[in-house]
């Protein structure tokens, strides 16, 4: 394998490892870290946790894969602007329901707001995906630096070492993208920034 095909498979790698769709459950895993969710027992947490994975993560996988097979298309070919609306309206529907289940159950307002957040960054792409490719991958990196500046506020925390984290992976996943040539630099910044501010916004003041 030579070093061009190291780097694409390692590009690929990254896309597949940080999917936007983990975005819900970092930012649960921040708040039962940081907040007084913590003193939840640890059951409780566990099973919230497995809820938001299976319709934030598994079931929007699971569905888009099905799709993209039905079409007969790869992962490349499906990154296309105009073949991202569909799989953008199932992740859209699995997180509405999502949120749906969890005000039923009465799960706590702040777990509720990062799927409000994680839809709403969703919802923003799909839209802006009309006329112009924006990078999911980078919106959601972006919205786990906003949930994380925005709870530090909340709860009174030393974020620096964390956000400094966050950044180092937005980087590696934006050059990922890059590499991969499914978004330009343009794509990766705003990507960022759109999910950045939609996620420090909205969890301050949902």
């Amino acid at each position: 394998m030579n070093n061009d095909k190291k780097l694409i498979w390692i590009a690929k790698l990254v896309s597949i490892v940080f999917t936007p769709f983990y975005l819900p459950i970092i930012g649960l895993v921040i708040l039962f870290l940081f907040s007084s969710l913590r003193y939840l027992p640890w059951r409780y947490q566990l099973n919230v946790l497995f809820m938001v994975y299976l319709f934030t993560v598994l079931l929007p996988t699971m569905l888009i894969r099905i799709y993209r097979r039905y079409q007969g298309w790869n992962l490349m070919e499906l990154g296309r602007k105009e073949r991202r609306i569909v799989p953008y309206i199932i992740s859209i529907l699995c997180y509405f329901t999502c949120y749906y289940v969890m005000s039923a159950l009465r799960i706590p307002h702040f777990m509720g707001s990062i799927l409000v957040t994680a839809l709403m960054i969703q919802v923003l792409c799909a839209i802006i995906n009309v006329w112009w490719k924006i990078s999911t991958h980078s919106a959601a990196i972006g919205g786990v630096a906003g949930a994380l500046i925005a709870f530090s506020v909340f709860f009174y925390f030393n974020p620096v070492w964390w956000l400094c984290l966050v950044l180092l992976l937005s980087g590696v996943v934006g050059t990922a993208r890059m590499i991969l040539r499914q978004h330009t630099l343009a794509q990766v910044v705003d990507g960022f920034l759109l999910g950045y501010s939609c996620a420090f916004f909205m969890i301050l003041f949902f």
